[in-house]
C-alpha cells in the first residue's frame, strides 16, 4: 500500500513540475520575441512595431521547430 502512494505522489509532483516548466517556457518565448523586437528597432531605419512583432514571432517559432 505504501508503495502505491509513493508512486502516485511521484506522478502528481511530476505533473506539477511539467506545468511549471511549461509556464516558464512561455515566459522565455516572450523574452526572446522582445529581444528580437529591440534588435529590429536598433537596426532598422524605418521601424514598424506591428511588422517587427510579426516577423519576430515567426522567426522565433521557426527556430524552436528546428
Amino acid at each position: 500500500m505504501s508503495n502505491n502512494i509513493r508512486i502516485i505522489l511521484i506522478i502528481f509532483f511530476g505533473i506539477i513540475a511539467l506545468y511549471v516548466f511549461n509556464i516558464n517556457s512561455d515566459h522565455n518565448l516572450n523574452k526572446s520575441i522582445s529581444a528580437c523586437i529591440v534588435a529590429q528597432k536598433k537596426t532598422s531605419e524605418s521601424f514598424d512595431l506591428v511588422k517587427a512583432k510579426n516577423f519576430c514571432k515567426e522567426k522565433v517559432k521557426k527556430m524552436i521547430k528546428d
